[in-house]
């Protein structure tokens, strides 16, 4: 689901939800990647990661979205998947892609960490 910037919208949340659709993309991107390296890039549990990451990230995108009362644990599960999944990721140093997964799941991690801390949703 794509999200445009709501007017009234704080932008902290959409800073946010773009931090998310970019984290979902990238990790969806790198299962293929991965994939098709074989090896250790295919181990399943390195792949449960990003495929969990790709979901929550997309996931809490949509609740921060609607303004669901959900947003802030999402957000705070959100942050805890993306620091696993970067941890997965940067077991390949010498990968280009995984590196970037990684940097953009710290990123994607930071942003919803400060956004689980937020009482900017009903119910927060």
């Amino acid at each position: 689901m794509h999200h445009a910037k709501v007017s009234g919208m704080d932008p902290k949340v959409h800073d946010c939800i773009t931090d998310c659709l970019k984290c979902d993309t990238i990790c969806t991107t790198s299962i293929t990647h991965c994939l098709d390296k074989g090896g250790k890039h295919a181990d399943p549990a390195h792949i449960a990661l990003l495929i969990d990451c790709a979901e929550i990230c997309r996931t809490s995108a949509d609740f921060m979205g609607r303004s669901s009362s959900f947003s802030n644990s999402s957000c705070d599960l959100c942050a805890q998947v993306c620091d696993q999944c970067a941890a997965s990721c940067e077991q390949f140093r010498d990968d280009q892609m995984m590196r970037m997964c990684a940097e953009n799941c710290r990123a994607t991690a930071n942003s919803c960490r400060e956004m689980a801390g937020m009482k900017v949703f009903a119910g927060a």
